[in-house]
């Protein structure tokens, strides 16, 4: 990636509806299409990833696959971008199978577990990186629906995952959830949302003592601002405009700038890494 031509803002994207679309954003996010280079670190691994359609889980899709291994692109209904995940996956010659549905369902979390080790004989790694977050300026805005919703997407589906997923991964696999840097830096506005990214990281550091002695390694990444569409989706028009301003290099990152961190983490050169939280934030500080 070009660090040196990445957009800043101000940015003119226009305003989308939740859980919004690559294909509307200006300037498009880059998921390193044109500069991810594998070199084989995931050699015939197989991998689910949630929330695969677009943003951080297009970018560590398309690096998997650049890397050996096939994937269950995990999605919502969000049908346009999934289906580009799957022809960069499947451009690499590897296997890509679809997987719409609802995390917040636990029975649909089983099913996916289900699905992929049907398609691939196997489960070597798991990304749990679908989210939900709105903004809201006062606790009373928030319904009690919509602080359910946030928790039940962002937390309780990674325990549904890993509990159905478990059977199936061996000594050596890899779980990696995506957390935030509003794990330890709140932004008030996303109380429901930092609040799920503080519970992750927090449940990463346990199931990695937990699942230790199996030779399961569990980390976590932590995001700053990364320009995805959750964000023209989610947030006031003015801070879409300025998006990553505040960062000390001056703009967000590009959900393909995490994918590195994400194959690290995944494969077998992080054997004594986990119980992690990488921070990939621009130089935004975390704790």
């Amino acid at each position: 990636m070009a660090v040196e031509n990445a957009p800043k803002p101000p940015f003119d994207t226009p305003m989308q509806e939740p859980p919004g679309h690559t294909r509307d954003m200006d300037p498009r996010p880059d998921h390193g299409e044109s500069t991810y280079r594998g070199s084989g670190r995931l050699a015939g691994k197989a991998a689910i990833i949630t929330g695969a359609d677009s943003g951080i889980g297009r970018a560590v899709a398309l690096a998997y696959a650049r890397e050996g291994a096939d994937v269950l692109i995990g999605y919502l209904e969000e049908d346009e971008d999934a289906a580009e995940t799957r022809r960069l996956v499947e451009a690499e010659g590897r296997k890509a199978v679809m997987g719409k549905g609802d995390v917040a369902d636990p029975e649909f979390c089983r099913g996916l577990v289900d699905r992929a080790v049907e398609s691939f004989g196997k489960l070597d790694i798991l990304v749990n990186n679908a989210a939900h977050q709105m903004s809201f300026d006062a606790p009373e805005e928030i319904s009690d629906a919509e602080w359910e919703r946030t928790f039940q997407v962002n937390i309780h589906a990674m325990f549904y995952l890993v509990k159905a997923a478990l059977p199936h991964l061996k000594a050596g696999a890899a779980i990696i959830n995506t957390t935030s840097i509003n794990a330890d830096k709140p932004n008030p506005k996303l109380l429901a949302y930092a609040a799920t990214k503080g519970a992750i990281q927090n449940y990463t550091i346990g199931l990695a003592q937990l699942l230790g002695g199996r030779k399961i390694r569990v980390n976590c990444v932590a995001p700053g601002p990364i320009w995805t569409p959750l964000i023209p989706s989610t947030m006031p028009a003015e801070k879409v405009e300025s998006f990553g301003k505040t960062s000390p290099a001056g703009r967000p990152g590009q959900p393909g700038e995490l994918a590195p961190v994400y194959v690290m983490l995944a494969s077998d050169e992080a054997s004594y890494v986990s119980g992690a939280t990488v921070p990939v934030t621009g130089g935004m500080p975390f704790i």
